[in-house]
């Protein structure tokens, strides 16, 4: 006998839908699995068949195939277990295959003695389903503990299962399972971070700085000795940044479900991330890839913060890998199974010492490099990548005046208020050309939307030629320009936004 019943596998970050075809002949026993399958795939024949035995049902000595198609597509993990083990006993007439088997869509990894486990990416699942008009009318049925973040979308009926008995009772019409419900964005908040920007004694520049790159989405390099508080006033950048919105939350959610970040109490991540890797790290984890593809931290950090504290202590060509997302704001990875684009729109945030000591350029300290280790210190940071950070900031070591101030400085909260509403002028403005912030405005739209006055121009003309420029570096103070612009409440680009913005590229100027 045939069966075919639904399943879903995911790709990138987005899901799949796939036909599980189960067909039970007579011949030698054996149980196949074809389509494609990797190891975990194959293994599924063992779980299946002792959790069907282990929930009191029949397993036939008979010839078992079980296809998953498309055929062409690389098949991965554990989650088609509970389809394969559906269309098993519906092949063998143990359950009827009535309207609901053929409207429910099946994912879950069995254990042996027939309950579902967790599985990753069912958010992913849930959303490419409810964007099929073909599977909007089905049924999901998964693993309980993953049905509160399958149920964050509307318009989809999720079922959560625990074990395959249960399940089977439902299809039968022996009991009726409930359709899961979603837990509320604030039971899913996450405690607010004890971090602010009222803390950091002195370095207002910096914070200038930091408030605009909030403001407009920009990249940014701080650099200065150790000690001076890059690190610090990094790690602050998540309390000035706007709340993400209902579709943003979805998007950085989906992500991190896909990549088994997500909690069962919390299925709802409605903080912006912030990423921080380590300098070891190698470069798939952090672009992504891997033999079968992955997410890495620059799709993690999706709508929120990537920070490199030390960047040259990275690796070279990991740094230069940085190139195509900061630029592209996606990244695409090509394996041989499979080509798959990851979104990749994050802040970047670097931090450097001026030397390996750190004390080049302290008129306290003397610097213990020499000139060679500090060319080759500062030339593990490209020119080409240089260009994509739209600030260059110096952070100078602290006076023990400003340690003794106990005045505390202006609280994140204040900085995010004018944040949020410079980038609410920027939706409003971009609503047309589907951009939400300066930084992410290509270079055709700047006629219209970045006007500058001719003392403006003529500024950015001699800045130009002074510094040696690129078409690159022109393009991102325009950028920065209209973020200085937006704070200051101008509808035109005016020469000291222009100024400012030249200002902060430190290192163009010590070209």
């Amino acid at each position: 006998m045939l069966a075919k019943v639904d399943s879903c596998t995911i790709v990138g970050i987005n899901g799949v839908p796939l036909d599980i075809e189960v067909d039970i002949t007579d011949g030698l026993p054996s149980f196949d699995i074809i389509g494609l399958p990797d190891a975990s795939v194959r293994e599924a024949k063992e779980r299946v068949r002792a959790a069907i035995r282990n929930s009191g049902f029949s397993f036939p000595y008979s010839r078992v195939t079980v296809n998953l198609a498309p055929a062409d597509l690389k098949k991965e993990g554990s989650s088609f277990d509970l389809a394969i083990a559906i269309g098993f006993l519906a092949a063998t007439g143990q359950i009827p295959k009535g309207e609901l088997l053929e409207s429910g869509v099946f994912i879950g990894e069995l254990s042996l003695d027939g309950s579902l486990r967790r599985i990753n990416g069912t958010l992913a699942i849930a959303l490419s389903m409810s964007a099929l008009p073909s599977h909007r009318a089905k049924t999901l049925y998964i693993p309980e503990t993953n049905a509160k973040e399958a149920a964050l979308v509307n318009g989809l009926k999720t079922v959560g299962v625990s074990t395959l008995s249960q399940l089977v009772c439902h299809l039968q019409g022996e009991n009726n399972l409930q359709p899961a419900r979603s837990l509320s964005r604030e039971a899913c908040k996450a405690k607010s971070s004890d971090l602010d920007f009222s803390e950091i004694r002195g370095q207002e520049t910096a914070k200038r700085a930091l408030e605009i790159a909030a403001a407009g989405g920009h990249n940014l390099l701080l650099y200065g000795p150790p000690g001076s508080g890059k690190t610090m006033l990094a790690r602050r950048i998540p309390s000035i940044l706007p709340a993400p919105s209902n579709e943003e939350i979805l998007d950085i959610t989906r992500i991190h479900s896909v990549a088994g970040q997500l909690s069962a109490k919390r299925p709802l991540l409605t903080r912006r991330p912030f990423r921080s890797p380590h300098h070891s790290a190698s470069t798939a984890g952090i672009i992504g890839g891997g033999k079968s593809p992955r997410p890495g931290e620059v799709t993690l950090a999706h709508l929120g913060v990537l920070f490199f504290d030390e960047m040259p202590e990275y690796n070279r060509e990991l740094l230069e890998a940085l190139r195509q997302p900061l630029e592209d704001r996606e990244v695409t990875v090509t394996r041989l199974t499979a080509t798959v684009t990851y979104p990749a729109d994050f802040m970047f945030i670097g931090s450097m010492n001026p030397c390996p000591c750190g004390n080049y350029g302290d008129p306290r300290l003397e610097c213990r490099c020499s000139p060679n280790q500090i060319v080759r210190y500062r030339n593990k940071l490209s020119g080409p990548l240089m260009d994509r950070l739209d600030l260059h900031v110096e952070v100078p070591a602290i006076k023990y005046e400003q340690i003794e101030n106990k005045d505390p400085g202006e609280s994140s909260a204040a900085i995010r208020n004018r944040v949020e509403k410079a980038r609410l002028k920027q939706r409003e403005r971009y609503k047309e050309i589907a951009v939400t912030t300066n930084a992410g405005l290509r270079a055709k739209y700047f006629e219209h939307y970045c006007p500058l006055t001719n003392e403006a121009r003529a500024l950015l003309r001699q800045a130009f030629q002074s510094l040696g420029l690129s078409m690159r570096a022109h393009d991102r103070i325009i950028r920065v320009g209209r973020t200085i612009a937006d704070l200051d409440s101008s509808e035109v680009i005016d020469s000291p936004h222009i100024a400012e913005a030249v200002q902060y590229r430190m290192l163009d100027r010590q070209v």
